[in-house]
């Protein structure tokens, strides 16, 4: 019972994990749209997004200290019903100001899957809790993958209305599912004042998160930038492939889909080689492949453009494996929380300088050049990481089937 039971919550955070994402991204496919309808140019219109992420950034602490402190299980099915409820709005709406209000809910229910969803998937599994994050992050890249074409096909068949307010009726339906499937759970909030993991010193959980910090305000960046991008980048680049709001959404999907393999193969890296080799080098690729980005076109395009999108996507598991290896148990949230304040914060900045960008120069070029010199603040970030053990094992890089057992 469980085990079943494990297995039920881990399938259902991995579904938040996923409609996360695609809330978040329902947005910049539909504004494709919205042109004629509100009588706004798309960078006006795509700007209006930017109050989602600023409320995703923001509400990110509250929501992991509440996790901590209250129940991560209650947290969770304020998400699905919340953010749910927030697209219904938003699909509802009548003026930019609705649209904004609307998409600014979304922000906020959305900002308490990561704090509170994460550091309840890194409890599922101690010893392997990179192929655990891995595979969850790939349900989270499926929402990434399936928001354009979603939002493309609903668009496209019934009206951009539909695209917000029929995944927000699904959402709702998951959160009282959650909620009947998962009763009973029981939860445990006990533990030390230190944010440290056991066996692991202090001043070099310090030295960890402060390189965690700079690189998650580069990475940041990139990945709301690429993933917030790219519809715009197919409709300008590959308007011989795709000539509708449903074919540019079908091939972001594609890349998206493609790109999410990503996760569980670094997943896997990271439980059985030393987590350092493994940060620098997916952080040193991202450089090449952002500079190729700036001269792509067409066919070449949709390659680099898959490419990038791979990088951007390791990154994710190694960033959570750091904090899930390194922070004591009873204070993940609040640290997840704080990671994704700080990235997402920053991040918020990347939709009115996309906007400003494109509307500016006619093109991209200029920001895959901003995303390159970003990527070079990530290998830094990487190269600064210390060179340490796995908490438990006593040597670096220990394969997980050598770590000890710890106790339930």
């Amino acid at each position: 019972m469980r085990f079943n039971r494990r297995l039920t919550t881990f399938a259902f955070l991995n579904l938040g994990h996923a409609y996360d994402h695609l809330f978040m991204l329902l947005y910049p496919t539909v504004v494709l749209a919205l042109g004629d309808v509100f009588q706004a140019s798309y960078g006006e219109l795509l700007a209006l997004s930017v109050y989602g992420f600023v409320a995703f950034g923001a509400g990110a602490l509250p929501a992991g200290w509440l996790g901590d402190r209250w129940s991560r299980r209650g947290m969770m099915i304020v998400f699905f019903v919340g953010i749910g409820l927030a697209s219904i709005l938003t699909g509802l709406a009548r003026s930019t100001v609705d649209l904004a209000v609307g998409l600014a809910l979304v922000g906020l229910f959305a900002s308490i899957y990561h704090p509170v969803g994460i550091a309840m998937v890194a409890e599922t599994d101690p010893a392997r809790v990179g192929k655990a994050l891995g595979l969850n992050g790939v349900f989270g890249n499926l929402g990434v993958a399936f928001a354009g074409v979603t939002a493309g096909a609903l668009t496209d068949m019934i009206s951009w209305r539909a695209a917000f307010i029929i995944p927000g009726v699904v959402a709702v339906a998951t959160g009282l599912a959650f909620a009947l499937g998962t009763a009973g759970a029981g939860e445990r909030r006990r533990g030390s004042a230190s944010v440290a993991a056991p066996g692991v010193a202090p001043g070099t959980v310090r030295r960890i998160f402060a390189v965690l910090v700079m690189a998650t305000l580069c990475g940041g960046v990139i990945f709301n930038a690429t993933t917030i991008s790219l519809p715009k980048v197919f409709d300008d680049r590959l308007s011989d492939l795709a000539g509708t709001t449903m074919g540019i959404g079908g091939l972001v999907t594609g890349v998206f889909m493609i790109a999410a393999v990503a996760q569980i193969i670094v997943g896997h890296l990271i439980d059985r080689y030393p987590l350092k080799r493994i940060f620098v080098g997916v952080a040193m690729l991202q450089v090449p492949m952002m500079t190729l980005a700036v001269f792509a076109s067409d066919y070449a395009m949709l390659a680099v453009a898959t490419g990038v999108m791979l990088l951007v996507f390791s990154a994710i598991p190694i960033y959570d494996t750091i904090i899930a290896r390194y922070a004591a148990g009873h204070w993940r949230s609040r640290i997840y929380a704080l990671k994704y304040t700080v990235g997402l914060g920053v991040a918020a900045g990347t939709v009115p300088l996309i906007a400003w960008v494109r509307d500016e120069t006619g093109g991209f070029d200029a920001v895959f050049w901003i995303l390159a010199a970003l990527a070079v603040g990530v290998v830094v970030s990487a190269l600064a990481f210390p060179s340490v053990a796995r908490p438990g094992t006593g040597e670096l890089g220990r394969r997980p089937d050598t770590v000890p057992a710890r106790p339930s």
